[in-house]
């Protein structure tokens, strides 16, 4: 399989002064998908424009037509799966089934207390999101659910028609732990990771591969304990967050020598951010679309 390229545009210009253009553009570099974050706020853009990821998706599933779509990634951070599959369900109708689900366990950033509550423990977290996923995949499954669970419930909560794409819209799992990689062996149609968080300031792009490497390894274990075909799980990886930050995207000689590490590791989709200037996405808007349409033949 060649190497799918896709790109993450985050939702911080207004439709109508580039957020549009930048959707549009992707599908003419022949992006795989485009993805957006779905976030309340988040990090360095805390206190400047930012919008809702599924009115985004919305508006950008009617100016495209090939271009796949996606949340990379919903967490249960404010999100309840009985409201975000009827969201979903809508939204892969409106897009002719484009739309892919990149869903994580959260962190502790602004989402975490926007609703007032306390944040969650990682051990809180991953509760939740192993309680999360499972009902998710039956909201967006089955006609009807009803459910009893410590953190969710569900109660004659009907998904008629269901989505476009059958059984459901496919789930890409992030996860580095044990029982994050189960959920993403037993729900996920892809397992993603951003590398080992530990060594983004101070690691080396060496000790990033082998971190990595480790990560793909014991999703395999898994894998083969919950009896899960590991080539039917695709392999993406969100960068920006390695120590290589944004240095593959100077050059496409740059860029092509970082996916081939990662491709050799059995990565089958690799994610870049569209550029923002005065950011830690800024990167040159020529090298960044040269990597988008040039990259890929490079890589088969």
């Amino acid at each position: 399989m060649s190497l799918r390229l896709s790109t993450v545009i985050l939702p911080y210009r207004r439709w109508h002064e580039g957020g549009r253009s930048a959707w549009t553009r992707a599908e003419q570099l022949g992006f795989h998908t485009a993805y957006t974050y779905d976030h309340l706020s988040w990090r360095t853009f805390r206190d400047g424009p930012w919008f809702g990821a599924v009115p985004t998706l919305t508006a950008a599933a009617g100016v495209t037509d090939r271009l796949r779509l996606g949340t990379l990634v919903t967490s249960p951070n404010f999100r309840h799966p009985v409201t975000l599959a009827k969201e979903l369900i809508s939204l892969d109708d409106i897009s002719g089934g484009r739309v892919t689900l990149g869903i994580g366990a959260g962190g502790s950033g602004f989402d975490a207390t926007a609703l007032g509550q306390e944040p969650w423990t990682p051990r809180e977290r991953a509760d939740r999101f192993a309680e999360f996923v499972p009902l998710l995949d039956r909201l967006l499954s089955e006609d009807a659910v009803s459910y009893e669970g410590d953190f969710y419930s569900a109660h004659e909560a009907r998904n008629i028609p269901g989505c476009v794409q059958r059984p459901r819209l496919p789930f890409a799992v992030a996860a580095t732990g044990p029982r994050g990689m189960r959920l993403a062996a037993r729900f996920g149609q892809a397992w993603v990771t951003t590398g080992d968080p530990k060594l983004y300031e101070n690691g080396t792009p060496g000790q990033s591969i082998q971190a990595i490497r480790g990560q793909a390894e014991r999703l395999d274990d898994i894998c083969a304990e919950v009896g899960r075909d590991m080539t039917d799980l695709d392999r993406v990886l969100l960068t920006g967050f390695t120590p290589d930050r944004v240095a593959p995207l100077q050059s496409l000689n740059a860029f092509v020598d970082f996916a081939g590490r990662h491709v050799e590791l059995g990565f089958t989709e690799i994610v870049i951010h569209w550029p923002i200037p005065d950011s830690p996405f800024a990167a040159d808007q020529k090298v960044f679309e040269q990597i988008a349409m040039e990259a890929p033949a490079q890589l088969r």
